[in-house]
């Protein structure tokens, strides 16, 4: 018998069809995986399951039975967990507080008991080998920890069934090792685990069963063992994907230089970046890859070195959510934040040419959404992440930082950034490329630097870099020059 059943799953928002008859079964002990392009459904479909989404019709059923999900709650008394693509974590509060909190596993008294809290969340913290204590404020942490925290959360529940909306978007290669041990653990105890993701590496160690969706329609449930990548793929998006052949541009002068430079997380990092170069930047979770792009950019206080900026710089942040978009405003609004200035006469925006730049843009692109009126909220992640490198190429700075901008995009997605890099690249740009994957460094880089503890203790040619190599330079301590 199956534990879960999702089946004829209907979801509209507004006039857009986010599910259109969609269905999934998953069986006890099983990893699952849910694929498709970004805004075929699939986060979509693991909100209803998880109860926080209300399916416009359809019927969810657990262990053969009807399952009535008014919200999460109802959920995680029939022992579902989710963790979800874009962190659902209160950022004011402590690490501890929000592993608790609305937690049916934590039976707290009528007064807050900070051992207990501590007691409780230590062996779920030390579980996914996130190094802070309970009473870590959230806020305090990056990205690629609070994803840690949000897997956490999700083991501290006890679920039979965790829906993982693309978890290992923000970690690198150690962190993502422990989740995957982990998911093998869980499988052997019979949790079943619903794996969404775009990583096919990921998808094809993981996973028993593949379902696929498409347009928000079951494309089809395969076998791992039966079929491969480029099968998978084909039914995702109705076409082979072509492979492309990457060429490196010719360097220029030095359009960005680096030296000694020390904040509250840097330690004496130095480098220099050339036009027509893209710079990969790798690194462990707390590492500083994204604290370097704050720097960069003005963001965090420089306490020692010096930065020397021959023209303009640009970040994509590694949160396009909190840190990059205005999720109320539309997607012309959100594209042009930056270039107001010059498309204003008297305090009055143009808006006709507002929408023609933007079009531009969204051309070069690949850009998919019904209007540029509609709020960026409605795009799909890979759309919004296209928003937002639209914003810095209608800016053209000279630097462009790009901190994880495919964290949590589908492969045509990914290509479509890929192409926009290597003409940033050809135009005489320089581009500062952070990732957690190392493919994509390796095909979009002419150098990786090696990030550990605030400290460059790595420069390799990207031709020669490996998994190994950087790994090792990832947990060496000792800094160089670059």
């Amino acid at each position: 018998m199956n534990l879960l059943q999702a089946e004829d799953i209907h979801k509209h928002y507004g006039g857009v069809a986010a599910l259109r008859g969609a269905c999934v079964e998953v069986r006890s002990g099983e990893v699952h995986a849910l694929v498709g392009e970004n805004g075929a459904g699939k986060s979509t479909l693991a909100r209803i399951i998880a109860g926080s989404t209300h399916a416009d019709r359809g019927r969810i059923l657990m262990d053969g039975q009807p399952a009535a999900l008014a919200g999460p709650g109802d959920a995680q008394r029939l022992g579902i967990g989710i963790i979800y693509q874009e962190l659902d974590l209160f950022r004011h509060l402590t690490v501890g507080e929000n592993l608790v909190i609305g937690n049916l596993e934590f039976h707290e008294g009528p007064a807050v008991n900070f051992r207990r809290m501590e007691s409780f969340c230590r062996p779920f913290l030390q579980q996914v080998a996130l190094e802070c204590g309970a009473r870590t404020m959230v806020s305090s942490l990056s990205i690629g920890q609070m994803q840690l925290v949000a897997i956490a959360r999700a083991l501290s529940m006890n679920a039979r069934l965790i829906l993982m909306d693309e978890p290992t978007s923000a970690l690198f290669e150690d962190a993502a090792e422990r989740l995957f041990a982990l998911i093998d653990g869980l499988k052997q105890r019979g949790v079943a685990i619903v794996y969404v993701s775009h990583k096919m590496d990921e998808i094809f160690r993981l996973s028993d069963r593949i379902t696929v969706l498409r347009d928000g329609v079951t494309a089809g449930t395969l076998r791992t063992a039966d079929t491969n990548p480029a099968a998978v793929i084909r039914l995702m998006i109705g076409r082979d994907l072509e492979a492309e052949e990457h060429a490196p541009c010719p360097v220029g002068d030095v359009v960005l230089a680096v030296e000694g430079l020390c904040t509250a997380r840097l330690k004496n990092v130095s480098f220099e970046l050339r036009r027509g170069e893209v710079l990969g930047v790798a690194g462990l979770v707390g590492s500083g890859r994204s604290e370097l792009g704050a720097a960069l950019f003005g963001m965090d206080p420089v306490t020692g070195g010096a930065i020397r900026r021959y023209g303009t710089v640009g970040l994509v942040p590694e949160d396009r959510r909190l840190q990059g978009l205005m999720m109320n405003l539309s997607v012309a609004e959100n594209g042009t934040l930056a270039v107001l200035r010059r498309l204003q006469t008297m305090g009055f925006v143009k808006r006709g040419q507002e929408l023609r730049e933007m079009e531009a843009i969204g051309r070069q692109l690949g850009l998919h959404c019904r209007s540029l009126h509609d709020a960026v909220a409605t795009l799909s992640g890979g759309n919004q992440q296209k928003v937002l490198l639209g914003r810095w190429l209608l800016v053209n700075p000279d630097v462009l930082f790009l901190d994880d901008p495919t964290r949590g995009i589908d492969v045509g997605a990914k290509q479509d950034i890929y192409r926009a890099i290597d003409a940033l690249a050809r135009q005489g740009k320089g581009v500062i490329l952070v990732s957690s994957e190392l493919p994509e460094l390796v095909r979009c880089s002419s150098r990786i630097l090696v990030l550990n503890e605030g400290r460059v203790t790595a420069a390799l040619p990207a031709a020669g870099a490996t998994q190994e190599k950087i790994m090792a330079a990832a947990t060496t301590r000792a800094g160089i020059r670059a």
